[in-house]
């Protein structure tokens, strides 16, 4: 109690909200290096955020999340079953992601944002709800493009972390503004490393 009652005036947070970012972090980080222990961490970070974002009327962050929750459980299968040599670590084999590809599951991702956004801001008192729909709708693409080992799921991120800044700042969530501005620069990092790893495995292989 009294650890929680420091770190709520010191940072103007929850426990959870930073326990959560920590683990966000160190999930992000993991993936670059291409390490299965990303989705243990990743799934702390979900976990909390699930409710978290359930307590500051971010509904459909907050269902993205509990998405999330079973999508760690899958990244994590599919990870350690694909990897180059049966080690779960580093030897990951990473797929091309074609222009053809991402502008289809961008064009999934605009549409179930218009429609989500539409329903959460007509049916329900959430805040922002047209942003936090696109975040929510993109963040599952990419969450998807990433379990399954896709190059460009970066790119995705990129563009959901920009937006997720915003939010998240708007409504005073400055651990969290601060974990997704890092999340970006990370983004850029994780996109340049597996791009990189992408062509060596190509050379490898040719």
């Amino acid at each position: 109690m009294v650890l929680e009652q420091f770190l709520t005036g010191f940072f103007g947070a929850s426990v959870v909200e930073i326990v959560a970012s920590v683990s966000g972090f160190l999930c992000v980080l993991l993936i670059i290096k291409r390490s299965i222990w990303c989705w243990f961490f990743g799934l702390i970070q979900v976990s909390l955020y699930a409710w978290f974002f359930f307590s500051v009327k971010l509904y459909s962050d907050s269902g993205l999340h509990v998405i999330y929750i079973f999508l760690q459980f899958y990244g994590w299968w599919n990870w350690r079953n694909n990897s180059n040599s049966g080690q779960a670590s580093n030897s990951l084999s990473i797929k091309f992601t074609s222009p053809k590809d991402v502008l289809f599951w961008l064009s999934v991702a605009l549409v179930s944002a218009s429609i989500l956004g539409f329903i959460m801001n007509n049916y329900t008192d959430a805040s922002f709800a047209y942003p936090d729909a696109f975040t929510t709708a993109t963040s599952l693409v990419a969450q998807w493009l990433l379990s399954r080992r896709h190059l460009f799921n970066w790119l995705f991120w990129i563009v959901v972390d920009i937006v997720a800044i915003f939010i998240y700042f708007q409504k005073g969530l400055y651990p969290t503004s601060l974990l997704y501005f890092t999340f970006l620069i990370m983004c850029i990092v994780g996109q340049y490393s597996w791009w990189q790893e992408y062509k060596r495995q190509q050379n490898a292989f040719a």
